[in-house]
């Protein structure tokens, strides 16, 4: 036997031996560990809802992409639990924030979970503003907003806090389907989710409530049918404006006292909308909907307003011909009995 062959020999009967202590290599599939940290009472506060996290972005990347230390003996391994940091990966957001006025007063974990993080397009608007109330009480905000802003409480359950807070951009209008219940308070704003839906649905998809075609559009036809037949039933579309680009800038922006940066006026503002339909694993599915329907006051979405951006040509149009029209006999009368108030004169006293 050679010398070479007894190296290549020598390599391959170490391998076994390289591989267990190598925790990469011994590292446990995301299955294995959600047989444990899936189960609430096994694992308390560590505990990991699978269905949540088998559909996000770091489901792809397996847990021992965050977790390198865990290997096949974890736990009875004895080695403590390595957790890797979100700058690793997300290190130009991090960069952003940590310059932000939040930067110091709160980590990621703090506003977003690891197991059940998503894309905004994934989730709620309502969703995207729940870690804020955490350190933001919501009457306070509403109270402290109600010194400048009219009708604080409407505004606070129409918008992220992001779309105000951060130098997002390319605002969007996006409607949640909403029961619509006795009592609500004006500015509530809870969506309807996936198992109330499906009830609704029965043997369809909850898309399939608007979306009557299946062809993953939804056109004004439907959403008219839509606002005949389910508004009756108590479920409504509410919108919200949300932005497509986001950053982690938060800050205090000038523009955003301005009422214009939201209600522009004009049949170009706001016309890019959708429909978020929620999904069995607690995310949301956008879907968009026909041109104009932001501007269809008559079958668009007859539950959603905003002053400005809604404003219709053709309907200021109608209503300066109603007003023209409304004028015309008095104006028209009066300047008659001007025009012919010589004819008149004297005419009383005549016997």
């Amino acid at each position: 036997m050679g010398i070479h062959t007894r190296i290549v020999m020598t390599i391959l009967l170490m391998l076994p031996a390289l591989a267990l202590q190598s925790p990469a290599a011994g590292a446990m599939e995301t299955a294995d560990c959600l047989g444990c940290h899936g189960d609430s009472s096994a694992v308390g506060a560590e505990y990991v809802v699978g269905a949540a996290f088998d559909s996000t972005a770091h489901a792809e990347l397996g847990c021992a992409s965050c977790h390198p230390s865990v290997g096949s003996s974890h736990p009875d391994d004895g080695l403590s639990l390595e957790k890797t940091h979100c700058q690793n990966c997300h290190d130009d957001i991090q960069a952003e924030y940590a310059a932000s006025m939040h930067g110091e007063n709160a980590a990621c974990n703090d506003c977003h979970n690891p197991h059940n993080s998503r894309g905004s397009e994934e989730v709620s608007g309502y969703d995207m503003n729940r870690p804020c109330v955490v350190c933001h009480d919501g009457s306070e905000m509403a109270g402290s907003h109600g010194e400048w802003l009219p009708q604080a409480d409407l505004h606070l359950g129409a918008l992220p806090c992001i779309t105000c807070h951060t130098g997002s951009q390319e605002y969007v209008i996006t409607f949640y389907l909403r029961t619509k219940r006795v009592g609500d308070a004006v500015g509530s704003f809870l969506p309807a989710d996936y198992e109330e839906l499906s009830i609704l649905a029965r043997d369809s998809g909850v898309q399939r409530l608007i979306d009557g075609n299946g062809d993953d559009l939804i056109s004004l036809e439907e959403l008219y049918v839509f606002n005949r037949q389910k508004n009756g039933g108590g479920l409504i579309l509410q919108g919200m404006m949300t932005p497509a680009t986001l950053t982690h800038s938060y800050e205090i922006l000038e523009s955003r006292w301005d009422c214009s940066f939201c209600h522009a006026s004009g049949p170009q503002a706001m016309q890019t909308s959708y429909v978020a339909f929620p999904e069995k694993d607690g995310s949301f599915r956008r879907m968009a909907v026909e041109k104009g329907a932001v501007l269809d006051a008559l079958y668009g979405t007859p539950d959603f307003y905003m002053l400005g951006a809604t404003r219709s040509r053709a309907m200021n149009i109608a209503g300066l011909v109603i007003l023209a029209g409304g004028l015309v006999l008095p104006v028209g009368h009066g300047s008659l009995r001007f025009l012919t108030r010589n004819n008149r004169k004297g005419k009383g006293h005549q016997s």
